[in-house]
């Protein structure tokens, strides 16, 4: 069998997306403990592996200015640091160009990838056998490991459980209205309703990034329950993902608090509106709620989301059930 002394991998999508990677940190730690794991993420993402016990380096590449000259500077990087092997979960070019010449003996992706003709193990990735994106991840390191999916988990620290503290309550839930996405964003007017049908002896937390501030101030002054808290830009990743784990239910969209209730196997309630679990992006967590609407001719209408509802009535909120407490 090969040694791999380092080992890196890549994800530079989106947060949820970089969130379900570190399965392969619990797999591959586990199965070559002595082994330096490192991972490649965009800038904004790397707060999620702060003092992971599992990394030795979190490499970030800064997409925002100068792009291509960062692509190049983090490329010298990676062939500097000598990986035997690089395990490629993206599956564009900017991160097929790092892989392809990383230098690295062994190296996976997915064959959608321009530069895939340089990897040695191609996957496809398909969204049509309903796998997890966590199976197809895993397809990425099946020729060295086994078939066995294992969990994505995050490390929140003792200063992040020491942050929540203050918080936690005997009965409170936690709430994430936002997303990137108009059509995988429950509307506020829902998230109302979901706040009023909360008992009244109930903390609820609103959490999100400070651009998701004013969403969950108008949920708040638009509800008639008394005990909703707004923590939205007052929390880090990790610190949401403590405070997660401690309640008694979390409600998210189809979007990166999802995926960071699952890091924690927190208990959860998914709203499903344009998209799919289908499509690889359920909730893995032991205690988990899916809420969509079925029967919708015009769903799912894409594999993302859009800005709007492409056909004008957005039936695939405005007619999903809203859990009663």
């Amino acid at each position: 069998m090969l040694v791999y002394n380092r080992i890196l991998i890549i994800q530079t999508a989106f947060i949820g997306d970089a969130i379900l990677a570190s399965s392969l940190l619990e797999k591959l730690h586990a199965r070559f403990p002595q082994c330096e794991l490192s991972i490649l993420v965009r800038k904004g993402n790397e707060g999620i592996y702060q003092s992971h016990p599992f990394l030795k380096e979190v490499l970030i590449w800064d997409k925002s200015k100068h792009k291509t000259k960062h692509l190049w500077q983090m490329l010298f990087r990676i062939r500097h640091n000598r990986y035997d092997a690089v395990i490629n979960c993206h599956r564009f070019a900017s991160s097929g160009f790092l892989a392809g010449f990383s230098g690295a003996r062994h190296i996976s992706g997915y064959t959608q990838n321009p530069f895939s003709f340089l990897f040695n193990v191609k996957v496809k990735h398909s969204v049509s056998h309903g796998l997890h994106e966590i199976e197809r991840y895993n397809q990425l390191i099946e020729d060295f490991t086994d078939k066995v999916i294992v969990k994505p988990k995050l490390y929140p620290s003792a200063s992040d459980i020491l942050k929540i503290t203050p918080y936690l309550r005997d009965n409170f839930v936690c709430m994430a209205p936002a997303s990137v996405w108009f059509t995988k964003q429950l509307p506020a007017a829902k998230w109302v309703q979901l706040c009023n049908t909360r008992d009244s002896d109930q903390t609820i937390y609103l959490l999100g990034a400070p651009g998701d501030r004013a969403l969950c101030e108008e949920i708040k002054l638009k509800s008639t329950h008394q005990n909703i808290v707004v923590l939205a830009g007052e929390l880090s990743l990790l610190q949401s993902c403590a405070l997660m784990q401690k309640a008694r239910m979390n409600y998210v969209n189809d979007s990166g608090p999802l995926h960071l209730a699952s890091s924690v196997n927190a208990p959860t309630t998914a709203f499903f509106l344009s998209t799919v679990p289908e499509f690889g992006f359920g909730p893995l967590s032991d205690q988990s709620v899916i809420k969509q609407v079925s029967g919708l001719p015009c769903r799912p209408c894409g594999l993302h989301g859009f800005k709007s509802c492409p056909q004008q009535h957005f039936n695939c909120a405005q007619q999903i059930e809203i859990p009663v407490s």
